[in-house]
């Protein structure tokens, strides 16, 4: 018996290694991953992403137009509204927003465009376009004919724009804008707030636009002790 000794401590030991070399594996070996089902994102824009933006999106100051693109109090206002913009960057940044009167046959039409132009990421191209020649849209008796050629100014795809204008989202969007001011109660092109204050139309001149501005960068400055 003592002849095969040495020969069961060598097969024990053996058979020992195998079987903690086999556990050590298993402890190191990585988990398997376990599946875990994420939240379904929403495929609604956020309001933010679809606003018109033109200055630094997270300004302080906001200046808000409710316009029409006929209306020639929103075509003299437009340029005041670029200078603000420049003058005050980058503390103010601009929102428009489409509110066609009634009243001005093509001014629905020119929102379309606005917007359709927009899908495009010229939104605001078309918008200065727009207000620049207005004069001469705004008696045409085919608008819709002066509006491609803009486009086609704008190095648009005039095929899309076309068909994007008469689309339901560009409808959806300048139909939305126009809900909201009335809502807001704005009665008349142009209607300007600032920070939510809506202003009355004897500030809508140069000094009365930066007095306005001028007030809301104090109101929302640190109040120091």
């Amino acid at each position: 018996m003592k002849r095969y000794l040495p020969f069961v401590i060598v097969v024990v030991v053996a058979l020992l290694t195998v079987g903690s070399g086999a556990m050590l594996y298993r402890s190191r070996r990585p988990m398997a991953p376990v599946s875990v089902k994420s939240p379904v994102a929403s495929t609604k824009k956020p309001e933010s992403d679809r606003l018109h933006i033109r200055g630094e999106r997270n300004a302080p100051i906001t200046l808000e137009e409710f316009g029409d693109f006929q209306c020639p109090p929103c075509g003299t206002l437009s340029p005041l509204i670029d200078e603000l913009e420049r003058d005050y960057h980058p503390r103010l940044r601009i929102v428009y927003r489409h509110y066609p009167l009634p009243m001005h046959a093509h001014a629905a039409e020119a929102a379309y465009a606005a917007e359709a132009a927009g899908l495009q990421g010229r939104f605001w191209e078309m918008h200065d376009l727009l207000y620049r020649e207005q004069a001469v849209w705004n008696k045409a008796a085919d608008a819709r004919t002066l509006l491609n050629a803009y486009a086609g100014m704008l190095a648009l795809n005039i095929d899309r724009f076309k068909v994007d204008m008469q689309s339901a989202a560009v409808k959806t969007t300048v139909d939305s804008d126009h809900r909201e001011g009335a809502e807001r109660g704005v009665k008349s092109t142009p209607t300007i707030f600032i920070n939510n204050l809506g202003l009355a139309p004897t500030e809508l001149t140069k000094a009365g636009l930066r007095a306005a501005v001028d007030s809301a960068i104090k109101e929302s400055s640190p109040k120091t002790k």
